[in-house]
């Protein structure tokens, strides 16, 4: 049975840097169509940064034609402050999709790196790597908010692909690197 074909939008979302990455998605292959950031540190304003999200989003999105929009959820962290401004940047990236009618996955953080690394502790530079390996790519920009979001749209297409019939769980990276020697590239 053949998968529909997709485009993923993928956003990390921030207040100074915003993510994205878009890939096209048969449910089994990937493709690279368009990855980057939106920049907001030229504006003062806090709110004009926010539209300005809100803006280049929109755009992404008229131009892409996304079918979903993968997006990264807020972490809990100490400082309050900050998680309030990158959940109205989330919002903000929720706002435009939801204007074109473009359901949402929330993903944690935790998840998008297990997905692509195998280890939910990942640094983003092992992410980024990692995202070079999958799409078999030495392209990708060295703005680790852009690979971030990224693995963001392919985290996303590793979920939809699921568990295949009859497939097997493991414990961990280790456990099925050691049963699948012969599918890693050295």
């Amino acid at each position: 049975m053949a998968t529909k074909k997709q485009i993923i939008l993928g956003i990390d979302p921030g207040t100074q840097v915003t993510g994205y990455g878009l890939i096209l998605s048969d449910g089994i292959s990937m493709e690279l169509l368009a990855i980057g950031c939106i920049q907001t540190e030229k504006f003062d304003d806090h709110y004009d940064r926010l539209q300005c999200i809100f803006d280049r989003i929109l755009e992404i999105i008229l131009a892409y034609k996304p079918t979903i929009l993968a997006i990264e959820a807020p972490f809990f962290g100490k400082n309050v402050q900050s998680m309030l401004k990158l959940g109205r940047a989330q919002g903000m990236a929720i706002a435009a999709a939801l204007s074109q009618k473009i359901p949402i996955q929330e993903y944690s953080p935790k998840k998008v790196k297990q997905s692509i690394t195998g280890n939910g502790n990942a640094a983003k530079e092992q992410v980024a790597a990692m995202l070079g390996h999958i799409l078999k790519t030495d392209v990708l920009p060295k703005q680790l908010d852009a690979t971030d979001g990224l693995a963001v749209a392919v985290c996303h297409h590793f979920s939809m692909r699921g568990m295949p019939k009859g497939g097997k769980k493991y414990s961990g990276w280790e456990a099925f690197a050691k049963e699948n020697a012969s599918r890693i590239v050295k």
